[in-house]
């Protein structure tokens, strides 16, 4: 890059890949800066013990507010230094990374990938697929512990139920998953943060990266936590395996109504990870949207989702 200003300098090369990977995070590209003109790579400890990071001038200024923002300091101001960026994330899913990449790895969305230049940054997507999978299991032996009761068919709809899109978003939520998602610049402008399928897919990769990390049994404790109060709810309103669609159709009937009928609004996503938005109309009035993974699964929280409303109003 040319036109380079130092903008930090640390003896800590821990220090200094904090301050490069939160620069990053925020679109702003850097390089270790060498006082040593024999090095081979940027990379290196000047002649002083100290690392330089370096940006482009035009990104000076708003990278040295970026730094600043994020900085405690300690009484009287003698010891100050950069935050963990990730360590809210830790403490709010209760389980600390050995490896902090793992994470850092499950939040990246690929518009942040594909906006690197360098080819260093890796997406998520690998993490999800596995998390998908661990999940899937998770919540199948939660199903066959805590749901005695159910039958095969009963424990596939809660199941689905559970692992919608609809409900982890709804948990990525309740953990601010958002706020700690690596986006693209894209993707942040059209508020990516806030979108149920970017939540979605950051929970699974997480659940992933947890899974990685700690082994099986770190991973049964998460998800254990977060889903016995959904699970808990969904038994008590009888809710657990239930086929909305069904439900609906016979409160409608019951109403002299037409039947619903659903719409495919748009779907989005590669052909291997696509998402459905699906709305559900009576009497040719929109009543309710969701998305999901599948039309049957957009379609079954579509439903949920409308019964919720009409309920509420009769």
């Amino acid at each position: 890059m040319a036109d380079l200003v130092t903008i930090f300098r640390t003896r800590s090369d821990v220090e200094a890949s904090v301050v490069r990977g939160l620069l990053e995070a925020h679109g702003i590209p850097s390089v270790v800066a060498s006082h040593l003109p024999q090095s081979l790579f940027p990379m290196v400890l000047s002649t002083l013990g100290e690392i330089g990071i370096a940006v482009r001038a035009a990104d000076a200024d708003e990278a040295q507010r970026i730094i600043e923002s994020h900085r405690l300091g300690l009484a009287g101001g003698q010891v100050v230094r950069l935050r963990d960026e990730f360590e809210t994330l830790e403490q709010t899913i209760g389980y600390r990374f050995r490896d902090r990449g793992l994470l850092e790895h499950a939040m990246t969305h690929t518009s942040r990938a594909h906006e690197d230049v360098s080819g260093g940054v890796v997406d998520n997507e690998s993490l999800e697929f596995l998390g998908d999978a661990v999940l899937g299991l998770l919540i199948a032996e939660m199903l066959f512990h805590e749901c005695p009761d159910y039958d095969e068919g009963q424990k596939s709809k809660a199941k689905a139920a559970l692992v919608s899109t609809a409900s982890l978003a709804r948990l990525a939520e309740h953990l601010h998953l958002g706020d700690h998602l690596l986006l693209g610049r894209g993707e942040e402008k059209t508020g990516g943060r806030r979108k149920q399928a970017l939540l979605a897919d950051g929970y699974e990769a997480l659940i992933a990266a947890i899974y990685l990390d700690g082994g099986i049994e770190h991973a049964r404790a998460f998800v254990g936590r977060e889903f016995a109060s959904l699970l808990a709810e969904a038994r008590q309103s009888g809710d657990a395996g239930q086929d909305h669609k069904s439900a609906l159709q016979e409160l409608v009937q019951a109403r002299g109504e037409p039947l619903p009928e659903y719409r495919l609004v748009a779907s989005s996503g590669p052909d291997h990870r696509k998402q459905f938005h699906v709305e559900v109309a009576i009497s040719g009035e929109p009543i309710a949207e969701a998305m999901g993974s599948s039309k049957k699964e957009a379609e079954q929280e579509a439903a949920k989702l409308a019964l919720e409303r009409l309920r509420s109003t009769s």
